[in-house]
This record gives C-alpha cells, sequence and structure tokens, in this order.
C-alpha cells in the first residue's frame, strides 16, 4: 500500500489567495473589511494541518457548498476559510440560514436531492430522519479511510462523547460536531452572597433561593427559564424536568408523554414560573432571559453556557463581575439532567464521491483541535468561541484563560455537566421528532399560560402524537 505522505504543496500566491479570500468573504456576507483582518491576524500556517498523514489536496478543484446559522461561532469559522482553501484547493461558498429555517432548507434539499448544499448545521434531533430516509452518509467509512482520515491527528474520540453520541444512530456516527453547548444554573453571586445563599443543589433548593431574593416591587425577579413555545424554546427546559422527576419518554416502543412522572414536570415548571419569573418570561427566548439577567432583574435562570458571552458585554451588561455558574440541580429522582445540544455537519448522501471526499475535509478541518482553537483562544476577533468540541481543549490553560472573565466557577460547571449529567434520550430519538416537538412545545405553552392543566394539555398532546406516528 502506498504510504501517503504530509501535504507540502504551495499556497497560492499572493494575488491568487486574496483573490479567492475575496469570493468567499463574498459569498459569506459578512463585512468584509473585518473578516480580512481577522483572517490575516490568525496568520496563514498550515504546518499543524499538514502534520496530518493525509493528502489535502487530493480533490484540488472541486467546489462546495455549506449552510450555517448567522452566530459569530462559524463567522469565526468563516474567516478562516481561506486557510482551507489554500490547504485543500477546494473552494468554499458559505450561505447563512437564521435557525429557524436551516432545518426546513436542509431537509427540503436532502430530500429533493438538489445537492444545494453538501453539509449544513445540522440540529441532533434531526439525525432519526435523516437516517431513515438515508439522506446523509454514516460517517464510519470516512473516518476509518486512512487516505481520508489521520486518527492519531483527529483523534475523534477526543471529541466531547456527550455530542458525538448525540450526532450518532445505533453506534454510527452521522455528524460531527463543530460548535454545542451544555445547560447550567446561572445566578447572581453578589445577590446570593448578600443572603447567605449558594447555588442549588436540588430543585427543592433552587426554588428556595428563588423565594429568598424573588422582589419584584425593586424589578428583582428570583428566577427564569425559557418559556416560548417551540422544539428549540420550552422543548429545550422541558425535557430535562422530565427526566430529572424520573419521566421517560417511551413505554415499552410506543412514547408517552402524559405519564404521572411528566404531569409533575410540568406542574413544576408551571408553578415555578407563575410564582418567581416575569410575567413575559412565557414568551422569552433564551436571548431575553440572558438580556433580563444582564440589566439586574433577573436572580437566575438554567439555560446554555454560550449565553455567558452576552452577559459579560460591557456595552449592555451591568451584572459584570457578579456571575456565578454550577450545574443543573438534582430533580427527585435523584438525577442532574442538561441538554445535549450541537451543531453538527453531516454528509448529504445525493453528493459524488469527489464532492463527498471535499466535503469531509471540510468537516475534519472544521472539527479539528487547531481549527477549534484558531476559532477560540487564538481568534483575533472579541467573541471567543466557548463551544469548542473537544475534551482536551476544555481542559487545556489556554482555553481556561480565554473563559477567565466569563464568571465564577464556568469552566468547571460546564464540563462537569458534559461528562457527569447529559442523558442521550433526554428528548425521543425518532424519525417523527420535528412534529412531535412542535405538538409538545405547543402543550407547554398552553399550560404555562394558564389555558390548560398540565395533565389536560399532556393528554391532548399524546392523543395527536398517537395520530402522527399512525401516519
Amino acid at each position: 500500500m502506498r504510504k501517503i505522505e504530509p501535504d507540502r504543496s504551495r499556497p497560492a500566491s499572493g494575488r491568487r489567495r486574496a483573490l479567492a479570500q475575496a469570493g468567499t468573504l463574498g459569498a459569506l456576507a459578512i463585512a468584509a473589511p473585518r473578516l480580512l483582518s481577522n483572517a490575516h491576524a490568525q496568520g496563514d500556517d498550515l504546518t499543524p494541518y499538514r502534520s496530518a498523514r493525509i493528502d489535502w489536496r487530493q480533490v484540488d478543484g472541486e467546489s462546495i457548498s455549506i449552510a450555517v446559522i448567522p452566530a459569530s461561532y462559524f463567522d469565526n469559522l468563516g474567516s478562516l476559510i481561506p486557510q482551507f482553501e489554500a490547504l485543500t484547493g477546494i473552494k468554499v461558498r458559505v450561505e447563512k440560514v437564521p435557525p429557524g429555517q436551516i432545518r426546513q432548507k436542509a431537509m427540503l434539499d436532502l430530500s429533493s436531492k438538489t445537492r444545494t448544499y453538501a453539509t449544513h448545521a445540522a440540529d441532533p434531533m434531526y439525525y432519526p430522519l435523516y437516517v431513515a430516509n438515508k439522506w446523509v452518509d454514516p460517517l464510519d467509512r470516512y473516518l476509518s479511510d486512512a487516505s481520508l482520515t489521520d486518527p492519531a491527528w483527529f483523534k475523534y474520540d477526543d471529541i466531547l462523547k456527550a455530542w458525538r453520541d448525540a450526532d450518532s444512530i445505533d453506534g454510527k456516527p452521522y455528524g460531527i460536531p463543530y460548535d454545542g453547548e451544555v445547560t447550567v444554573q446561572v445566578y447572581r453571586k453578589d445577590l446570593y452572597d448578600a443572603k447567605g445563599l449558594k447555588p442549588a443543589e436540588t430543585f427543592d433548593e433552587l426554588i428556595a433561593n428563588a423565594k429568598a431574593l424573588h422582589d419584584p416591587a425593586n424589578r428583582i425577579h428570583g428566577l427564569a427559564l425559557r418559556g416560548f413555545a417551540g422544539a428549540g424554546q420550552n422543548m429545550y427546559i422541558y425535557p430535562s424536568l422530565l427526566r430529572a422527576f424520573g419521566g421517560s419518554w417511551m413505554s415499552g416502543s410506543t412514547i408517552n408523554v402524559n405519564s404521572p412522572e411528566a404531569v409533575r414536570a410540568l406542574q413544576w415548571y408551571v408553578d415555578a414560573l407563575s410564582n418567581y419569573a416575569p410575567p413575559a418570561v412565557r414568551n422569552w427566548n433564551w436571548p431575553d432571559i440572558a438580556d433580563a439577567f444582564s440589566q439586574g432583574t433577573v436572580a437566575c435562570y438554567i439555560d446554555a453556557h454560550s449565553s455567558a458571552a452576552v452577559l459579560n458585554n460591557p456595552e449592555k451588561s451591568r451584572v459584570i463581575g457578579k456571575i456565578g455558574f454550577a450545574r443543573w440541580p438534582k430533580g427527585p429522582s435523584g438525577k442532574r439532567v442538561t441538554s445535549i445540544w450541537n451543531w453538527g455537519f453531516p454528509i448529504n448522501a445525493a453528493l459524488s464521491e469527489r464532492a463527498k471526499k471535499a466535503t469531509w475535509l471540510f468537516i475534519t478541518w472544521a472539527a479539528s483541535a487547531e481549527t477549534q482553537a484558531r476559532t477560540s483562544w487564538k481568534f483575533a476577533g472579541p467573541a471567543k468561541r466557548s463551544g469548542v468540541n473537544r475534551t482536551s481543549l476544555w481542559r487545556s490553560a489556554e482555553f481556561e484563560a480565554a473563559m477567565k472573565d466569563s464568571g465564577d466557577n464556568f469552566v468547571k460547571a460546564a464540563l462537569e455537566s458534559l461528562e457527569q449529567d447529559t442523558d442521550v434520550e433526554w428528548r425521543p430519538r425518532v424519525p417523527q421528532w420535528p412534529a412531535i416537538g412542535e405538538t409538545m412545545a405547543t402543550a407547554i405553552q398552553a399550560a404555562l399560560v394558564g389555558q390548560k392543566q398540565p395533565k389536560e394539555a399532556l393528554d391532548e398532546a399524546q392523543t395527536r402524537i398517537q395520530q402522527l406516528l399512525k401516519g
């Protein structure tokens, strides 16, 4: 077998590289001067990539299109694409699609086999649907192909297990995590210290802390949780409550959403928001909660660790230096159950073999430890990514230093949650998830706003879901 030597080819000439950069940045639809500045500030050293024992230029001249959401962690990646193009000779077009639309556009592209996108930022809950329809390739064959992957360089097992599991079906990976998050408890350390409170270890302590600090007359609310209806909104919070109450989505092989544990979990959700949250929270998504917390009107909330960037924005936040982080408290079952979320990259099964190779090279470049570092603490701009995908990076001194101003216990709380509190079945991993998630979101909001009692809302959801599953 021919030994694959690391690619030693030179980058394109300065003029050609500048033209390639201009084209890519135009496709990204981001301000070119800022990206060019960041790209050059990163440096164009490709040596860390060329140490991989693969031929990066094996599909030189291929072009691919990818879809991502408008977010700083993808903007950081976009600024480095000229480096990927110089490394591989592959041209990359990036389309930015809002989160509410990217799932629908991706499903339409995959199901129609139009091959608009070689890969996209994929919702992990959509992999069961993709796999059932054979819309995306299993990635184990790419990982085991020595011409495409150097295992010692890529270190797939270094990617956080929770995110790898979320992007896998029946033990096979179908997406490679790029960026993700974990749900943590965020609290006003100054207010807690003033009252002698500690971050909650149990749901009972969470409510006791909220009660002690709830003072709406002085614009302080004790607790906030997402209430807005949506599969990624209130159904981002409720599944953790359900599992923490000891509930399960399945009864044998059948989905069951109105169990006694489910009713108790939803009742707790209703009571917590009714008694201690701002009245408008039932229609709030995470940015609304983070904004309220940053303005000093919320004492505690539970949401994605990545919201720390909002809380520490010096132009808007009034609570910088007063923030603490802790893991989800334990529910009545004794379990802490955090969300499992990441944006991963699959491979469109309808692509040509050459385009699939180009897509895999892009995915491994984006998910590699070097690119993860270059889009986090090595990034020249102010947005240092906190959703890096690798255990080794989370444990690195460089990442710890980059995150030191996020708040007390930030890295420790998030990493412990990722390693100890994850439950890959926190939402039902079935092909019918998109419709089930929306049905449940509607039922949960009906209970949160007082239109229906929790049991009534869940009974109705169970009936609708049974109809969905019958097809």
